[in-house]
């Protein structure tokens, strides 16, 4: 196996999957028989993804829930430190005389936890659910900062 990346191979494809510089994605689950032939009622929504940014006034939290609602989803404050996101697609209801081809997307519950920091004002949460976006502001307490008193040096 070389070391050297594809492109100073010639433009040839490399298709080894032990070697760090191939282009070829490999896929364990590819030829595995059931993998794609039917839905998956107890598969976890693990995909959630979440962006946390910090400005200078608030934490705020953007979680895509695609074609959920809002009722299905459910923020919570644990403890006064920890913001907690989660809920449950449903599946869809099958039809017998359908065939399936290939179920991507998910089903079932999902979690997401995220441990704040002691500026945050847990007291005045908001959350908001919008295209599929849900936003979850969480306001910054304005941190003090240390009072610094010079001494003088005798001597």
């Amino acid at each position: 196996m070389s070391l050297i990346p594809s492109f100073f191979n010639g433009g040839r494809r490399r298709s080894n999957v032990l070697d760090p510089f191939s282009l070829d994605v490999w896929d364990p689950f590819k030829d595995f028989p059931l993998s794609n032939s039917f839905p998956d009622n107890n598969s976890a929504f693990v995909s959630t993804r979440v962006d946390w940014k910090e400005t200078p006034e608030a934490h705020v939290f953007k979680a895509d829930l695609p074609g959920m609602k809002k009722e299905e989803v459910k923020v919570e404050i644990e403890d006064d430190s920890v913001l907690q996101i989660s809920g449950e697609r449903n599946i869809e209801k099958e039809d017998t005389n359908d065939e399936w081809h290939r179920v991507e997307r998910s089903s079932g519950k999902f979690m997401r936890r995220f441990r704040l920091p002691e500026n945050a004002k847990m007291d005045q949460v908001k959350a908001n659910m919008e295209n599929g976006v849900l936003t979850v502001t969480i306001p910054k307490q304005e941190v003090k900062k240390p009072e610094v008193k010079t001494i003088d040096i005798s001597g």
